[in-house]
C-alpha cells in the first residue's frame, strides 16, 4: 500500500492535465482583467508616490559649518557588494583624515543601501532622486565634487528624510 502512495503517477493529476484545468484557470484570470478599467499615469505630469525609504541618487553631506562629513574610514567601500565605490584618503594639516578621492560608478551600483548603513557619520546617503540619466557611461561616474554638489542642493530633503526615518533605526 505504501508503494502506491509514493508512486509518481496519479490519476487525479492525469485528469487535471488532460482536461487542461491550469490553462482554463489562466484564461479566466486573463479574462477577468482584460475588460476591467485601466489606470494610466501620465508620467511627467503625474507622479506616483515614492516609498519613504526609496534609494536613488547618491550624495555626500556636509556638516552645518560647511565641512564635509566623510572621515575616510572606507567602510562604505569595503561593504559595497558591487565594488562601485573608490576612496583615497589623505591627511590634512590638522591631522584628521579626509577623502582626497571619492568616486561612485552608478553603472555598477545596485542601490542596496549598504554604503549608507555602514557610514558612522551619515556622510553618504541615497536620496529620493530617480530622475537622472547619462548619455555615455562616463556620465554615471560620480566624483567627490559631483556628490557634494548633489548633497548641497538637496540637503533640506535629505535631512527631512533622515529625521522621518530615525525612529525606525
Amino acid at each position: 500500500m505504501a508503494s502506491l502512495a509514493a508512486s509518481p503517477f496519479s490519476i487525479k493529476d492525469f485528469l487535471k492535465s488532460f482536461m487542461l484545468v491550469e490553462l482554463f484557470k489562466g484564461m479566466a484570470l486573463t479574462g477577468r482583467y482584460a475588460f476591467s478599467r485601466k489606470v494610466t499615469v501620465q508620467y511627467p505630469e503625474e507622479k506616483t508616490p515614492l516609498s519613504p525609504r526609496f534609494r536613488g541618487l547618491h550624495a555626500l553631506r556636509r556638516y552645518e559649518n560647511g565641512e564635509e562629513r566623510c572621515i575616510a574610514c572606507k567602510l562604505c567601500e569595503a561593504v559595497c557588494p558591487a565594488v562601485a565605490i573608490t576612496i583615497e584618503a589623505g591627511e590634512r594639516s590638522d591631522g584628521s583624515r579626509r577623502t582626497s578621492r571619492y568616486d561612485i560608478d552608478l553603472t555598477k551600483c545596485i542601490f542596496c543601501g549598504f554604503c549608507e548603513e555602514s557610514c558612522p557619520v551619515d556622510s553618504i546617503v541615497e536620496t529620493p532622486i530617480f530622475e537622472y540619466h547619462g548619455e555615455k557611461r562616463g556620465d554615471l561616474y560620480f566624483t567627490k565634487d559631483m556628490l557634494l554638489a548633489v548633497g548641497d542642493r538637496y540637503e533640506p530633503e535629505i535631512a527631512a528624510t533622515k529625521a522621518a526615518d530615525a525612529k525606525y533605526r
